[in-house]
């Protein structure tokens, strides 16, 4: 059987889809933790408006805000935003911290999301190649 045969990546998507549950499972053992990772999986496919505010704390004065549909990354001194500003259109932004300028992110409506499941988002796309392309 070739690696690209459906009946093969239909196994290697179960194996990976089972690994994830399994750790998400158990990853997460209160309400709390279950809801904080369901909004933050929300978050990062884009469907949770939030204001990323950039501030000095020396100063008390903001240096930037973002607002939109935006998901962020905290790379240590840098923090990564990437917002979804159209359909297929996305716009990242990289910021610099220091020992004096932090931020805040502020989701800017509720929304609702399962304390009793957990959301497991699998794109199959993403980690299994395409063999057959050229």
């Amino acid at each position: 059987m070739r690696y690209g045969d459906s009946g093969m990546k239909k196994k290697v998507v179960a194996a990976v889809a089972a690994v994830f549950a399994g750790g998400i499972l158990l990853g997460c053992s209160s309400d709390a933790d279950v809801v904080s990772e369901n909004l933050s999986k929300e978050s990062d496919q884009f469907k949770i408006d939030r204001r990323v505010v950039f501030f000095n704390g020396i100063t008390d004065k903001y240096l930037l805000s973002i607002e939109g549909r935006c998901s962020i990354k905290d790379e240590n001194n840098q923090l990564e935003v990437t917002c979804k500003t159209g359909e297929n259109e996305y716009k990242k932004h990289f910021l610099g911290l220091s020992d004096n300028v932090s931020y805040f992110v502020e989701q800017l409506e509720a929304v609702e999301v399962s304390r009793y499941h957990y959301k497991v988002i699998f794109k199959p796309e993403a980690i299994i190649p395409d063999v057959d392309r050229p």
